[in-house]
């Protein structure tokens, strides 16, 4: 069990970015196409965050035409260049999954001031 806990380590990031539920990030993710690589920005609001260590994951939620969007990413992939927070949110829950049945203004969180 000492080796994979070691081996789990060096896969880890030095830096993880600092999450929080409720928050509106920018995940800028590595696109591979054929030869070429591209970063791809995916907006949303962070819906939840499960897990520890290198299994660790957060899940972003978007509205794209009026279509409810979720992705799921690992905090420590290695395609996942950088996690932007453009606003804190103010949320009282751990999870915040009731966001899937609103939309418009409903389904908006309130930003954080401290």
């Amino acid at each position: 069990m000492n080796i994979i806990d070691v081996l789990e380590k060096e896969q880890l990031k030095a830096e993880k970015p600092k999450l929080e539920i409720g928050d509106y990030v920018k995940v800028h993710v590595k696109i591979k196409e054929g030869t070429r690589e591209r970063i791809q920005i995916f907006e949303g609001t962070v819906i939840r965050i499960k897990g520890t260590g290198p299994r660790e994951t957060f899940t972003v939620r978007r509205l794209s035409y009026g279509v409810g969007v979720e992705r799921i990413f690992p905090v420590h992939s290695p395609n996942v260049a950088q996690v932007e927070t453009v606003r804190r949110g103010k949320v009282r829950r751990a999870k915040l999954y009731y966001l899937r049945d609103r939309v418009g203004k409903a389904a908006k969180v309130k930003t954080r001031l401290g």
